[in-house]
């Protein structure tokens, strides 16, 4: 653990809770409006934030059930590497991590499209591998059926290693630009990766220099078995949901054990938990911001979100107010499905009551308090092995952002948690990670 925080903001739109874009001072047209995302993500910056998160799905959550989701405001978002090269022009010095599913693309392409972003932002890309956990997703690319889970992931590893590979094509300083002689490259420190798997047979080499961070900063979000494994094997930070100290801690100490086990350092792979503060100067006024949110969800768009989350489950022939009842299996998400059923068992809740937990936060911490209250659960949690920072997940934008950084931020840095001013100016550096080492450099 180290004695800083990690912070990052995860970007949504109208904000993380689904009835957020009702909110009064909520923009709702910020999925339309570019201009609310630049005004977030300097906002974030000037807070030093360590990176801005975006997530991304291939399509609509929720299109199957248009009569509830027309009263949300999910049903469109912005292309993660499109918005984040936007914000790399508006921004210095703040991380830009984005969404990429290895189900439904390439690595020549994602691979030349990362590189682009990391050379763009001068070194503070960062890419969430995912493996699509939205069914839908197959039907807008000629495909019936969704892949299983076990073939998805075997594909997203050596997917990312095709795309490593990639990246190592040009040595750091293969480039001459020699005008005299004529020469631009050196083509000694070229090298074709021709890589020939189950999966991919790929030539290269890659039309862009290697990446200014070595490799973009790795992201992964997978909490099931296998995508423990392959976060523990590869990625540099894990973004997960955890809904109590004792249970992050079991994560916590699992991810740094299987990092071990893999033959890394456990200190070069970080454990992001995402966290909803909802945040006043006195708790009885945090709870009545919180209280009003929950006021403007519509029961069928509470229902609605709730058998998303669950994988696109039909839970309509079901008292609301009755326990939730056992699920087939499904082929979509894993980890966070498992996490709300143990929820509702673990607490007893209704359908109605579980639904409420969800529309929030969808499965991840909710703190609702004053400044010092948020702060001492961050705390405990970075000293007590169950974080090494967070991913800050706003209700309601962009008052919800405002709220933390105004009112929070000064504690955790009063406290010693947290910078007052970058000290770096790569995402690697930010979080303290190494630069990995091209493959072909003996």
């Amino acid at each position: 653990m180290s004695g800083q925080l990690r912070l990052g903001l995860f970007l949504q739109e109208t904000g993380h809770h689904i009835a957020g874009w009702r909110e009064p001072s909520s923009a709702a047209n910020a999925a339309r409006d570019f201009r609310h995302q630049i005004e977030l993500a300097q906002l974030a910056e000037a807070a030093c934030f360590d990176l801005v998160f975006i997530q991304d799905s291939y399509a609509m959550r929720g299109a199957n059930d248009v009569d509830a989701f027309q009263h949300s405001a999910r049903a469109i978002h912005w292309d993660p590497l499109t918005a984040l090269s936007a914000l790399a022009m508006v921004t210095e010095r703040i991380g830009l991590i984005g969404t990429a599913t290895t189900t439904y693309n390439e690595p020549y392409t994602l691979a030349r499209s990362f590189a682009s972003l990391d050379h763009i932002s001068q070194g503070r890309a960062g890419w969430n591998l995912v493996t699509s956990n939205n069914e839908a997703e197959a039907l807008n690319f000629s495909r019936t059926e969704h892949a299983v889970h076990g073939d998805r992931y075997a594909r997203a590893a050596e997917f990312l290693e095709v795309v490593k590979g990639l990246w190592d094509t040009w040595e750091d300083d293969a480039f001459l630009d020699d005008k005299q002689a004529g020469q631009f490259f050196d083509p000694a420190k070229l090298h074709v990766l021709d890589h020939h798997g189950e999966n991919f047979v790929v030539k290269g080499p890659l039309t862009q220099a290697r990446p200014p961070q070595g490799y973009p900063v790795l992201v992964q979000a997978g909490s099931s078995d296998t995508g423990k494994q392959l976060g523990a094997s590869t990625a540099d930070v894990i973004f997960t949901a955890q809904q109590n100290l004792e249970g992050a801690q079991r994560f916590y100490s699992d991810m740094k054990r299987l990092a071990r086990e893999a033959g890394r350092d456990p200190a070069q792979l970080l454990i992001m938990p995402g966290l909803l503060p909802v945040v006043a100067a006195t708790e009885a006024e945090a709870q009545a911001k919180f209280d009003a949110l929950q006021e403007l969800v519509l029961p069928k768009v509470g229902l609605a979100t709730l058998a998303t989350t669950l994988g696109e489950v039909d839970l309509s022939g079901y008292d609301l107010d009755g326990p939730l009842p056992d699920l087939p299996e499904a082929n979509g998400p894993k980890s966070r499905r498992q996490l709300l059923i143990e929820m509702a068992r673990r607490d007893n809740l209704t359908i109605r009551q579980l639904y409420q937990r969800v529309v929030g936060a969808r499965g991840h911490l909710t703190v609702i308090g004053t400044p010092t209250q948020v702060a001492d659960v961050m705390q405990q949690w970075l000293e007590e092995g169950g974080a090494d920072g967070f991913n800050i997940m706003p209700g309601h934008l962009p008052v919800g952002l405002r709220d933390f950084t105004d009112l929070v931020v000064p504690e955790l840095q009063r406290r010693g948690l947290f910078r007052r001013q970058y000290s770096g100016s790569t995402l690697r550096e930010h979080l303290g990670l190494a630069r990995p080492v091209n493959r072909h450099v003996r």
